[in-house]
């Protein structure tokens, strides 16, 4: 069989197609490399990753050089390698954790600054237990937004127990509000 133009574009489709498919997934590699200050920080995070919500919330809040990088790469599963690499100060901190895990809740919160009051590891995180980056934040009670893991979970909620226990980036936000 000939080889034409046409059968050359659909085996090129096909192995693209094949290609992101091993990188498909929900809520995978949200919320990473923010708020670093200095040089070299918060680089090469929460990439290849598959499954859901994993590789959220890495490298955030540095403070330095060469801190946050290369956290929450090549996951698969189910929220594996959220919240690394975040909130530290100096230099060479917080680099390489929560790397290639498989499985479910591998590899979290490693290579973190000291968590705040409330237990919460990584940057800009609201409420209690939350792990990664933007969680728990603008809730007007004290029992939503908890607990979360990954990204942007559990904001701006209103009333009560909203918000809480989610894994991945963008969940259980804006709910109760009258």
């Amino acid at each position: 069989m000939r080889i034409t133009v046409f059968h050359a574009a659909l085996y090129a489709a096909l192995a693209c197609t094949s290609i992101s498919a091993a990188y498909a997934g929900f809520g995978n590699g949200n919320g990473n490399g923010n708020g670093n200050v200095g040089v070299g920080n918060g680089n090469g995070n929460g990439n290849m990753n598959s499954g859901i919500g994993n590789g959220n919330g890495n490298g955030n809040g540095n403070w330095g050089g060469f801190s946050g990088n290369a956290n929450g790469n090549a996951n698969s599963g189910l929220a594996n390698g959220n919240g690394n690499g975040n909130g530290n100060y100096g230099l060479g901190n917080g680099n390489y954790n929560g790397n290639a895990n498989t499985g479910t809740l591998n590899g979290n919160a490693n290579g973190n600054g000291a968590p705040d009051a409330n237990g919460n590891i990584g940057y800009g995180n609201g409420g209690t237990g939350n792990i990664g980056a933007y969680n728990g934040r603008g809730n007007s009670s004290s029992t939503s937004g908890n607990n979360n893991i990954g990204a942007l979970n559990g904001n701006n909620n209103g009333g009560m127990f909203n918000g809480n226990g989610n894994i991945g980036s963008f969940n259980g936000n804006g709910n109760g509000n009258p």
